[in-house]
């Protein structure tokens, strides 16, 4: 049997072996990121035949950061001495590391790490989540950014939510203030008291963003009923909902919307609608996609 006293020095000395690995992994990995970068890269003068070896020295990468060598030194060799956010962002800055990288060395540091930001080598991922969404027919399928204002929408969007050029092209507002999605929405109460709660929690995570309060001055502008449902304080996390829809063509729907993160970008939302056992929802919106719906929503939907 073991003991109590047994048990915290087991913990003690676990936690000793996670630090001493960590630092081990810091010291690798810096030196593997210092070895990739170059003097020209870095900005810095060419070496005037002197003989260096690959990448940047570990006084360089001192300097371009704005710390002291020593201190630096000692970064690198894992030792146990304090680190700030600031001293490892010009860091990383001078290693140029990815958003991804950046993360990976605060932990390595020990340090909390920063919330996840846009690659911007992943800038052009619109292309390959447009093929998604479009892969996802026949079912609805939407991509939005950290202000809700729609970026991508796929044909079944158009269809069966609505989504379409002339509104205001914002998720939340729209559906607040979207006369043709709200006459189509059984479940709209219900969904609406979740969606603004979802959009409190969303704001109480970005407290001095411009672009939230822009948004939510909109949102109170639009009418009471937001004001109403934002001041019950509720708060619930972004996830799956259940939308009732009554649509012209085929009658009652049933989707369930679920919202995914892409860790590459973190500022876009996808938002995926999957048919429900309920009403023949499936067979429903694959007719939806056909060449004869599309024909007859040109005279029955748009109006």
């Amino acid at each position: 049997m073991v003991s109590q006293a047994e048990e915290r020095v087991d913990g003690a000395d676990g936690a000793d072996g996670v630090r001493t690995r960590r630092r081990a992994e810091l010291r690798d990995f810096l030196m593997s990121r210092r070895a990739r970068v170059t003097p020209a890269e870095a900005g810095l003068p060419e070496g005037g035949g002197r003989r260096r070896t690959p990448g940047l020295r570990r006084e360089e990468v001192a300097v371009l950061a704005g710390v002291g060598a020593s201190w630096y030194q000692w970064l690198e060799q894992g030792r146990d001495i304090s680190v700030s956010p600031q001293v490892l962002d010009a860091v990383a800055r001078v290693l140029k590391m990815s958003g991804a990288e950046r993360r990976h060395l605060y932990v390595l540091a020990g340090l909390n790490p920063p919330v996840p930001r846009a690659e911007e080598d992943a800038a052009d991922m619109c292309e390959g989540l447009r093929r998604l969404i479009d892969t996802w027919m026949p079912y609805p399928a939407h991509i939005m950014d950290r202000y809700y204002n729609c970026v991508l929408y796929n044909d079944a969007a158009a269809m069966v939510l609505s989504m379409r050029p002339g509104t205001t092209q914002n998720c939340i507002l729209d559906f607040f203030t979207d006369p043709m999605y709200r006459s189509r929405s059984v479940s709209w109460e219900q969904n609406a008291v979740t969606l603004v709660a979802q959009f409190r929690a969303a704001c109480s995570e970005h407290p001095e963003d411009e672009g939230f309060q822009e948004l939510l001055a909109r949102l109170h502008a639009s009418g009471e009923e937001f004001t109403t449902m934002w001041e019950r304080q509720d708060i619930r996390p972004a996830g799956q909902v259940h939308k009732e829809l009554d649509h012209p063509l085929v009658g009652i729907l049933h989707v369930e919307s679920t919202a995914l993160k892409v860790p590459a970008r973190p500022d876009l939302t996808i938002v995926l609608h999957t048919p429900l056992p309920m009403a023949d929802t499936a067979e429903k919106l694959a007719w939806l996609a056909s060449p004869e719906a599309r024909r007859g929503a040109m005279y029955r939907v748009a109006g």
